[in-house]
C-alpha cells in the first residue's frame, strides 16, 4: 500500500511541475506575468484570467489549497489509519468541484485559442502535457481579435474633473478597489460629474455594472480613491457631521412590524435629529415628514398593518426625518404598481424642486422618466469595470444613444452575454470626448 500510494504521489508531482511549465508559456502567450505560474494556487487563479473565467479561476485556487493540505494529511498518517481514510474520502469531495470549474477553464481556453471544445478530455486526462503542448506549440497560438489584455482593450482614463455648482453635488472618483480571491479588482474608475440642487437624477446601468458601489463610494459608506463633496464640504473628511446630511433608502426596508408608524419615526427622529433639538420642533418636524408622504392618517397603525405602498414610504420618511441635502433611492418603486410608483416619485420630485438632490435607481424607468432632470449610466468596460457611459439631461440621453426610451438605452451598454448590444466602451469613449469638449 505504501509504494502504491508513492506511486501516486509521484505521478502528481510529475503532473503539477509539467503544469507549471505548460503555464509559463500559456501566461507568455495571454499577456499575463508568466513567473506567476510558479506560485501555488495562485496559477490557477491566473489560468482562469487567461480564459475569461476568473470566478472560476479563483474557486480552483481555493479548492486546490484545500486538496493540497488534504494531501499532505494523507501522506502523514498511515494508509489504513482513520485519518488517512478521512483525508482520502475530502480529497475525492474536493476533486468534483475542482474538475466542474477547470472544464470550465479549458472551454474558455478552448475559445481563446480557436480550438474545439472536445479538446477538454485530453485536458483534464493529461493536464500538464497538455499545458506544455498549448504553452509552447507553435500551432496554439491565441485568436488575435480575444480581449486577453483587458487593460489595453477597456477605453482610456478621461482626465476629466468635475466641479461643484451652486453648492451642489461633486463626484471625482478615480478608482475604486477591492479584494477578490486574494486578487485587486477595480470595481469602479473615472466617474465625473456635478449635480446641481434641485435635480432629480435616475442612475442607470445593468446587473453588476457598479451602481450600488458606486453609490456606496459617494455616500461614504465603501470609500473609493475619491474627493466627494456636498455643498463645499468633504464628505470622506467631514463624514461624521455630514452623515445625516445624507439619506440613503436601501430597497429592503428596516422597520420593524410591531411599532407604530408614528413611534418608528420618532426613533428615527431621536437617533437622526440634533441632541440639543426641543421636543416641540421635533416633534414638529415628524409630523411635517408625515404630512409630506401621505402617512398623517395611519400614524397611529402598527407598520404591519400597512400596505406595500404605506410601508415603503416610511422607509423613505425614516431616512428623510434628517431633512438631508442629498436623497438616495434603491429602487423605492419595487413592489409597486404603476399608480402608487408614479405617485411615490411624485413626492420625490417634490422634494427635488425643493433645493434638494434626489438620485433614484429603478428598474422600471420608462414609466416615470419624464420626472427626472438628469440621468447618469454607469456600465461594464471591457475590463469589468464600473465606467461612466453618460450624464446629462434627460432629453439629451435619447439622442447620445440613439435610442427612445431608457430601457433600449440600458440594453446598448449591457454585454451581449447579458442580452445587451456590448457597445459599453463605445459610449464610454463617446462621453468623455463630448465632456472633454464641452458639448454636454
Amino acid at each position: 500500500m505504501m509504494e502504491y500510494r508513492d506511486t501516486i504521489l509521484a505521478v502528481l508531482a510529475v503532473s503539477e511541475i509539467l503544469e507549471i511549465i505548460g503555464a509559463y508559456g500559456i501566461f507568455k502567450k495571454c499577456g499575463i506575468r508568466p513567473w506567476l505560474a510558479f506560485i501555488p494556487f495562485l496559477r490557477h487563479g491566473r489560468m482562469g484570467k487567461c480564459a475569461c473565467r476568473e470566478q472560476e479561476g479563483s474557486s480552483m485556487m481555493l479548492l486546490s489549497f484545500g486538496i493540497v493540505l488534504t494531501t499532505v494529511t494523507w501522506c502523514v498518517y498511515k494508509t489504513n489509519s482513520l485519518q488517512s481514510m478521512i483525508s482520502v474520502f475530502l480529497l475525492m469531495l474536493l476533486m468534483i468541484p475542482f474538475t466542474i470549474y477547470s472544464i470550465r477553464v479549458y472551454f474558455g481556453l478552448a475559445a481563446a485559442f480557436g480550438r474545439n471544445r472536445l479538446w477538454v478530455i485530453p485536458w483534464v486526462l493529461l493536464r500538464g502535457p497538455i499545458a506544455i503542448l498549448w504553452g509552447y506549440g507553435r500551432h496554439f497560438d491565441t485568436v488575435d481579435e480575444y480581449p486577453f489584455d483587458a487593460e489595453e482593450a477597456a477605453p482610456e482614463v478621461s482626465g476629466i474633473e468635475a466641479e461643484s455648482s451652486g453648492g451642489g453635488l461633486s463626484i471625482n472618483i478615480n478608482k475604486r478597489t477591492a479584494m477578490n480571491f486574494l486578487q485587486r479588482k477595480v470595481l469602479l474608475r473615472d466617474i465625473h460629474l456635478s449635480v446641481p440642487k434641485g435635480h432629480m437624477v435616475l442612475l442607470l446601468g445593468g446587473s453588476g455594472s457598479g451602481k450600488t458601489t458606486f453609490l456606496n463610494a459617494v455616500t461614504g459608506y465603501e470609500k473609493a480613491k475619491a474627493v466627494i463633496k456636498l455643498g463645499g464640504n468633504n464628505i470622506y473628511k467631514d463624514y461624521k457631521s455630514m452623515k445625516y446630511d445624507i439619506g440613503f433608502v436601501p430597497q429592503q426596508d428596516l422597520v420593524r412590524g410591531s411599532d407604530t408608524v408614528y413611534r418608528t419615526l420618532s426613533d428615527a427622529a431621536l437617533l437622526r435629529l440634533p441632541s440639543d433639538m426641543k421636543y416641540d420642533e421635533r416633534r414638529k418636524r415628524i409630523n411635517s415628514v408625515l404630512d409630506t408622504f401621505g402617512l398623517t392618517p395611519v400614524k397611529g397603525s402598527l407598520v404591519d398593518k400597512l400596505s406595500g405602498g404605506q410601508r415603503k414610504r416610511l422607509s423613505i420618511a425614516i431616512e428623510y426625518i434628517s431633512d438631508p441635502t442629498l436623497f438616495i433611492l434603491d429602487e423605492p418603486d419595487s413592489g409597486l404598481d404603476g399608480v402608487m410608483a408614479r405617485a411615490l416619485f411624485e413626492k420625490l420630485r417634490a422634494i427635488a424642486d425643493s433645493g434638494k438632490i434626489v438620485i433614484v435607481i429603478t428598474h422600471t424607468p420608462d414609466r416615470v422618466a419624464d420626472l427626472f432632470d438628469d440621468v447618469i449610466v454607469v456600465a461594464k468596460d471591457a475590463n469589468r469595470t464600473g465606467r461612466l457611459a453618460y450624464y446629462g439631461a434627460r432629453e439629451k440621453s435619447y439622442g447620445f444613444f440613439g435610442k427612445k426610451s431608457m430601457e433600449e438605452i440600458l440594453m446598448s451598454v449591457n454585454r451581449r452575454e447579458e442580452g445587451g448590444e456590448g457597445k459599453a466602451d463605445e459610449f464610454v469613449r463617446k462621453y468623455a470626448a463630448a465632456a472633454a469638449g464641452g458639448e454636454l
